[in-house]
């Protein structure tokens, strides 16, 4: 999988060089967003961030989800910062 997410990173990094990627989240990446006349960003899942906060870090989905929203969703970090993703069956990841 190593591979796959470097080829991943390396293209989206050709597509748009600001484009910012969270370190250790390599297993939420869901794909490229894309808005007309605006370069690509990575898109994650949040479910699946905070699974690998739980299993990365042993938190609590309560802990993880708290975590991710404060450290990891609420840092923006200019125009290369990554889009999240809410699945709509998520009721209880509601930002």
């Amino acid at each position: 999988m190593a591979t796959d997410i470097e080829h991943v990173r390396a293209t989206l990094a050709e597509e748009n060089p600001d484009a910012l990627w969270p370190d250790g989240f390599e297993d939420a990446y869901i794909g490229q967003a894309r808005r007309c006349g605006q370069p690509a960003l990575a898109a994650f899942s949040v479910r699946k961030c905070i699974e690998v906060l739980m299993v990365r870090d042993g938190m609590t989905w309560e802990e993880a989800s708290e975590y991710f929203e404060f450290n990891v969703a609420g840092a923006w970090s200019g125009a290369g910062t990554p889009v999240w993703i809410y699945d709509q069956e998520d009721d209880d990841l509601d930002p």
